[in-house]
């Protein structure tokens, strides 16, 4: 894959390519969505509660972080993907994270599937915690814990977590708990090998 590109003088770093690709393919899979008059977003960039005898049931899975309703909400997931993904990425590896994206996806379309079969899920909010938790923990080095990641933690994660103990709980809180769990079991087992590497 290319890393380095130079163009007209200017050296370009394909820098964080599990961020990059991921924002890439959410806006393609919107342009899609327009040129299939939504068939594309209705079969494999959403997840519903479909029978698992459907052999699109299973992608849907993992394809549904990246369907978007719009280009306004798709804009802004990719601008913040993009602000917090290359920190985690930098810290600890491109495979690390991939993995990371790939079992919120599943976690969060197993949430769905089970808990709300009358939902329709799509869209990246769950990666977004879920980047927002793991690129906290980015910073930590040398048994010190960040204050941003404690303040990440209580400010995004509790919020969210108070509404679902409130009894205001939805499908969209509980995808954003299941991206900053998974954010935070990562994190914590990331940041532990990394020093004892």
């Amino acid at each position: 894959m290319f890393e380095r590109e130079r163009i007209d003088g200017i050296n370009l770093k394909y820098n964080a390519p599990v961020t990059l690709t991921f924002a890439l393919l959410s806006l393609l899979t919107l342009a899609l969505a327009e040129f299939t008059d939504g068939w594309t977003t209705q079969n494999l960039f959403c997840v519903y509660k479909s029978p698992l005898s459907d052999y699109l049931t299973y992608p849907r899975f993992v394809l549904h972080v990246l369907g978007n309703t719009d280009l306004t909400t798709c804009i802004g997931n990719v601008i913040i993907l993009l602000v917090v993904g290359p920190a985690a990425e930098d810290r600890f590896g491109s495979p690390k994270v991939l993995f990371a994206v790939l079992l919120t996806a599943v976690a969060s379309g197993l949430i769905m599937w089970f808990l709300f079969p009358d939902a329709v899920l799509m869209g990246a909010s769950g990666e977004i915690f879920m980047f927002m938790v793991l690129a906290s923990f980015a910073s930590v080095r040398g048994g010190y814990v960040p204050i941003t990641l404690l303040l990440v933690l209580v400010l995004y994660l509790g919020s969210e977590v108070l509404q679902a103990v409130s009894g205001t709980a939805n499908l969209a809180q509980l995808t954003h708990i299941a991206g900053g769990a998974v954010g935070l079991l990562l994190g914590l087992v990331y940041s532990r090998s990394a020093v004892t590497a």
